[in-house]
């Protein structure tokens, strides 16, 4: 499958998701994650998968939201951004259903919802040149795609406030020593790095990994629903505040796209 924000492909065992927007560094708007949803919906559906790869062409995994889109959408942003987060979560709910283990290869900057992507997978090989940082409340915004659920199940709930109160900028050393990613790599061993890690799942006994999520996922589904439906009403209620469209607006004045 190949779409506007998205290629997918499944060969054998292995479904590969690539954000595949490297013009608009990857960000997350309507259509990203429609085709996050059906792809990922894929990868929950399809018998006999034992590993998922997620990567991004382009120097960025993702940026996260597309404030510009957000923006052309002022009269009713609210309704907007909640339409866009819970699409957003019927992927990430979907992905953590799947029984495959999800490996997120991070070769640039992951911000926003990109960094919620990232938190979500269940492995994560990183280049040496990968940054990390949550952003939303740079712009004005408190995270969706799971951020506040995944970020303190990694890191603990403090160190986890500072970086999304904070939006410190972490590099990939710096993920690595706090659990946000598990191997770090040069960035030209990043592609082998993952193949290696998909070869090392794939040489496990059949249903092996699947019972081992599954055991990780024990209590988590409804919680994380939960946790999923308010960030979606937390972003969508700010979005329209005055405040957060004159910080939006500013950020996009700094950062030209």
């Amino acid at each position: 499958m190949v779409g506007e924000r998205i290629r997918f492909s499944i060969d054998g065992e292995v479904a590969r998701i690539v954000l595949a927007n490297p013009a608009n560094r990857n960000a997350v708007d309507t259509t990203f994650v429609r085709e996050l949803a059906a792809v990922a919906g894929r990868c929950e559906a399809e018998q006999g998968l034992r590993a998922i790869v997620m990567s991004a062409e382009g120097e960025y995994f993702s940026v996260g939201g597309d404030l510009r889109s957000f923006l052309a959408q002022r009269d009713s942003i609210g309704e907007h951004i909640r339409a866009t987060a819970t699409t957003f979560h019927t992927g990430i709910l979907a992905l953590r259903r799947a029984a495959a283990p999800v490996i997120a290869a991070v070769g640039g900057t992951a911000a926003g919802a990109g960094f919620s992507l990232v938190c979500g997978a269940d492995l994560v090989v990183a280049s040496e040149t990968a940054r990390f940082v949550s952003a939303y409340t740079g712009s004005g915004l408190t995270p969706d795609g799971g951020g506040t659920y995944f970020l303190p199940h990694i890191v603990g709930r403090r160190v986890a406030f500072d970086l999304m109160a904070t939006n410190r900028m972490l590099s990939a050393a710096e993920a690595l020593s706090l659990g946000i990613v598990s191997r770090v790599v040069a960035p030209d061993a990043l592609e082998a790095a993952v193949e290696t890690l998909v070869g090392e799942l794939l040489a496990q006994p059949e249903g092996a990994l699947a019972g081992l999520k599954a055991l990780f996922r024990r209590g988590e589904d409804e919680a994380l629903a939960v946790q999923l439906r308010a960030e979606a009403d937390s972003i969508a209620r700010l979005a329209g505040s005055p405040a957060t469209l004159a910080r939006m607006e500013a950020f996009l004045a700094r950062k030209p796209r």
